[in-house]
């Protein structure tokens, strides 16, 4: 589960700048001369159907089989072959400072039920203004048990406390907030609460995917492999009310990852790329996966395709092997006419032509 995306902008490129912002709202007012690059105006207009289904598309080659996109619905993610499920039926602000985008925060805190999650992007700096966010939110009574707050960088230790004492949870995206900001938050004691879930942000200011984010994490040491695991299965459903996600449970959804058996549960995922996951399955059926499992394909009735992602030989199911869509993501190319030998000799990997 990747508690926080913006699935329709992993294709821009990103703003480049050699000094960390303040706070996301600097960020934001530098970004606006961005737009001018040719590429940048090139990525935009790229219909947004497009882009969003590109943004799914990008977390389940990394094992994502659920995202909370924090950006205005777009009739796009209600098609019956999106290639990610959703987070639907909760209620979102953007920021404090930001108030033009998004829905009002009281009024949206106001109409969201209880049992469903509200998310905002707070404490997304490391300055006063972004210290103040958090006495802002309770003043406007929008901190309650059902608060999603996303990145909480300027989040003090005190105010973690008052964040655990609401039952209120963070989404925490270390590698947008490395890039932006220059730092993170200490994710120790929300984890150890339960009250922290990860999110990628997206490629325009974090990593690729959350197979990297959580790479990330390991290598600057910042939390062990099985906490890490949790904050992107069972720890983000309960924090997002997803009672049939994140776990595999009797009469949860049959979304699940395969990989090699490399010492146990965390250890054998946490540090994968995405090319070393042996299959990606989405309500049961394999989505992506390595040649040998073609029998899975046919029996399901899933049409798959000889793709190859980032170098590796994998089948991928027909319905997301849309040229449009596959061109907008670096690494993953259709085996193709052009390279018939290569396309013969993963379909015969696969036990059947």
């Amino acid at each position: 589960v990747n508690a926080h995306e913006h699935l329709h902008v992993n294709a821009v490129p990103p703003l480049r700048s050699g000094a960390p912002f303040p706070n996301s709202y600097a960020w934001i007012a530098a970004f606006q001369a961005h737009f001018a690059d040719p590429a940048v105006a090139a990525a935009l207009r790229v219909p947004k159907a497009r882009r969003l289904r590109h943004g799914a598309l990008k977390n389940l080659l990394a094992g994502v089989t659920c995202v909370a996109h924090h950006d205005p619905w777009h009739a796009a993610l209600d098609a019956l072959d999106f290639p990610v499920a959703l987070l639907r039926d909760y209620g979102w602000s953007y920021a404090p400072g930001w108030p033009a985008y998004g829905p009002p925060m009281q009024e949206s805190f106001a109409a969201t039920p209880a049992d469903r999650p509200w998310l905002i992007h707070l404490a997304e700096g490391t300055d006063a203004t972004a210290q103040a966010e958090l006495d802002q939110l309770d003043q406007l009574g929008c901190l309650a048990a059902n608060s999603v707050l996303v990145h909480g960088v300027g989040l003090r230790e005190r105010d973690i406390e008052r964040v655990i004492a609401a039952g209120a949870a963070v989404v925490w995206c270390p590698s947008s907030n490395h890039s932006l900001l220059g730092r993170t938050l200490d994710p120790r004691r929300l984890c150890a609460a339960g009250r922290l879930a990860l999110g990628s942000d997206s490629r325009l200011s974090g990593a690729r995917d959350l197979l990297d984010e959580m790479r990330g994490v390991l290598a600057r040491g910042e939390l062990d492999a099985m906490p890490l695991l949790e904050l992107a299965t069972t720890a983000a459903a309960r924090i997002l009310r997803l009672p049939a996600r994140g776990s595999l449970a009797p009469g949860a959804r049959a979304d699940l990852l395969i990989v090699e058996d490399r010492g146990g549960t965390a250890e054998s995922l946490v540090g994968l790329r995405r090319s070393e996951l042996r299959a990606v399955v989405r309500d049961g059926v394999p989505r992506i996966a390595d040649p040998d499992f073609a029998a899975w394909f046919a029996a399901a009735r899933v049409d798959a395709v000889p793709v190859t992602l980032d170098g590796k030989p994998k089948l991928l199911a027909a319905p997301l092997a849309d040229p449009a869509l596959l061109a907008l993501e670096p690494g993953l190319e259709l085996v193709a006419g052009r390279n018939e030998r290569a396309r013969d000799a993963i379909v015969e990997a696969g036990g059947y032509r």
